[in-house]
């Protein structure tokens, strides 16, 4: 098979059995970026915990200091003066009645949903649709709450939620490649320490196994264990 001009650049930049510092996975991402649009800074971390055990199912939230640089589109199912309130702070649906018909009929072209606890019994009908799309609001997440304003602001300024996938693996969004470099590595550093926070008492050995950084059409690169140790 030829190889494109992308990936002979990529070659040539870079050598992906060598351990990176951050910024310098970074700075190269950055580097071998050929192609007509703005890539997203995307991380992998692989965790020695077995998600099969309730207490190692890693799962929450992180605020990224300095956003994701995407348009979260936030829908919030709510009644009337709690919708209000999610459009007042920038949701870009709110309601109740006419968006659990919509979803009922396949529509899901939202990125978050938020809803306030007194309409969950009617939108927990609706979780084999979402559930599978990962928009299922979960308290743990911040996602059903009576705040959902703050919520709504939340997750427009950059929170994410996060879950461990069955192999130990976590894979998140952390920013855009034109970002400075400084507030791209604020963005991954903020996420690794979350999770660093979060082992369980009960994992034993190596919890942080590997954390590779990559860009949407660029090369994984592994992060040294020095800089993670630090």
């Amino acid at each position: 098979m030829q190889k494109t001009k992308r990936n002979k650049v990529i070659e040539e930049k870079v050598d992906i059995t060598k351990e990176y510092t951050i910024v310098d996975a970074i700075e190269l991402l950055k580097e071998s970026s050929k192609v007509n649009f703005v890539e997203t800074l995307d991380c992998a971390m692989r965790l020695g915990v077995d998600p099969r055990h309730a207490d190692q199912m890693i799962r929450g939230t992180v605020s990224l200091p300095n956003g994701t640089g995407k348009n979260v589109k936030v829908l919030v199912i709510a009644k009337e003066a709690k919708a209000e309130e999610a459009l007042e702070a920038g949701a870009d649906f709110a309601g109740l009645d006419e968006y659990l018909e919509k979803i009922k009929g396949g529509w899901a072209d939202v990125d978050v949903i938020i809803a306030a606890p007194d309409t969950m019994a009617e939108l927990g009908k609706l979780g084999r649709m979402l559930g599978p799309k990962g928009l299922m609001p979960n308290p743990k997440s911040g996602t059903v709450t009576m705040d959902v304003a703050k919520a709504v602001m939340e997750v427009k300024a950059g929170k994410i939620e996060f879950r461990v996938e069955k192999a130990g693996i976590i894979h998140s969004s952390l920013g855009k490649l034109n970002f400075d470099t400084d507030k791209l590595v604020e963005n991954v550093e903020t996420f690794i320490n979350t999770l660093i926070k979060m082992r369980p008492s009960s994992v034993k050995g190596q919890y942080v196994k590997s954390v590779f950084l990559s860009s949407t059409m660029g090369p994984g690169l592994k992060i040294s264990k020095e800089e993670l140790a630090n």
